[in-house]
């Protein structure tokens, strides 16, 4: 005879339906943006709901933070929403009301990947949004500059005008441009077989990791030391340390691993 469950479990087994709608709810409005127009989560107005953001720089777990978010029922926005609605060009081109007004933006309220890594945009957003919290997860910077060669789509994460504004080879791009040596339109897709290689400048390549970890710590510890949560992609409690700072349960058995063949 199957046991009766108690009242407990029928809570938490209400939680769990509960996190999987929601979850299927997001991941439909990801491949149709036009439901978020029907959505009764958007009714036309800027959501008061706090807003978390992941800006570990890409290939430190972002990801699986993704997942996370999922997993316990936020409304997510990753790497899709960003593609399609082209937030890493806005962001290059410095309109960010453009991303901020945008349909996946103004229906979420977890985001990761681009553009909230690139270069001070965390400031924006603490500036321009109350009741916000950030997530950043480090890594030994030797293993993050594998898991970027690694990728196994890419030779160059972003197309390569917003990649060299994030990894401050701005005047390499320009030069190739000037000298017609690589074209414009080919090189600035997302994921081409592109001029503007990685491998040969991995000491800068890991400078400009580690100085966007300590910018970030930086200017929280001046500015919102709880408003961050700073956590090692390694450690193996790092789910259950988000979930103390997000106020969320998080089992011990938990965890989130996307993307293990590219090491994050």
């Amino acid at each position: 005879m199957q046991q009766a469950l108690s009242p407990s479990n029928n809570v938490k087994i209400s939680k769990i339906k509960i996190g999987f709608a929601r979850r299927e709810h997001w991941k439909n409005l990801l491949r149709n943006p036009s439901l978020l127009l029907k959505s009764p989560d958007h009714n036309g107005t800027e959501s008061s709901e706090e807003k978390i953001f992941c800006i570990s720089i890409q290939r430190t777990g972002t990801t699986s933070v993704g997942k996370f978010f999922r997993d316990f029922g936020f409304k997510w926005a990753g790497w899709e929403a960003s593609r399609k609605n082209g937030w890493g060009l806005s962001w290059y081109d410095g309109d960010y009301e453009k991303i901020f007004s945008s349909f996946f933006f103004r229906a979420a309220n977890a985001f990761e990947d681009s553009p909230w890594f690139m270069p001070g945009f965390y400031k924006v957003l603490y500036h321009r949004f109350p009741n916000v919290k950030f997530i950043l997860f480090k890594r030994d910077p030797d293993a993050w500059f594998q898991s970027i060669l690694n990728h196994p789509r890419i030779n160059i994460l972003e197309g390569s005008r917003v990649h060299c504004k994030i990894y401050r080879r701005e005047l390499e791009y320009f030069d190739f441009m000037g000298s017609w040596e690589i074209d414009k339109k080919f090189e600035n897709q997302n994921f081409p077989n592109n001029n503007i290689k990685e491998l040969d400048f991995a000491d800068h390549y890991k400078d400009v990791y580690r100085l966007h970890n300590i910018e970030v710590e930086d200017f929280f510890q001046r500015h919102a030391p709880d408003s961050l949560f700073k956590g090692e992609l390694e450690d193996p409690c790092k789910w259950q340390k988000l979930g103390e700072f997000l106020n969320i349960d998080v089992p011990k058995e938990y965890s989130s691993h996307e993307n293990p063949s590219g090491g994050e």
